[in-house]
């Protein structure tokens, strides 16, 4: 079951704010998902072969070809912010 309080929590850790009423509207889009995945587990697939992908699939190899590649003070060129040589962003664990 699948609460506003659930999604609320969920987003908080998405960093994702929601006004209510999409607060509501996923939670009622949330468990309308869950309901329709309980209904999948019914069905007997004992008889199905597993597999990773839809359609058969294989690796296709090319030659590596070197080439020139950017520049680092052209890289950095693009940065908000660069300390030391490098990328500088703004710390994203607590």
């Amino acid at each position: 079951m699948i609460t506003k309080v659930t999604v609320k929590y969920i987003a908080g850790l998405s960093r994702i704010h929601l006004q209510d009423s999409e607060l509501e509207k996923l939670t009622y889009e949330l468990e309308g998902i869950l309901d329709y995945i309980k209904n999948l587990e019914k069905l007997d697939v004992s008889k199905v072969t597993p597999t990773s992908h839809v359609q058969p699939i294989k690796n296709v190899f090319r030659e590596d070809n070197v080439e020139d590649s950017l520049k680092q003070e052209d890289a950095l060129g693009f940065a908000i912010a660069q300390s030391q040589g490098s990328f500088r962003v703004p710390q994203v664990i607590e």
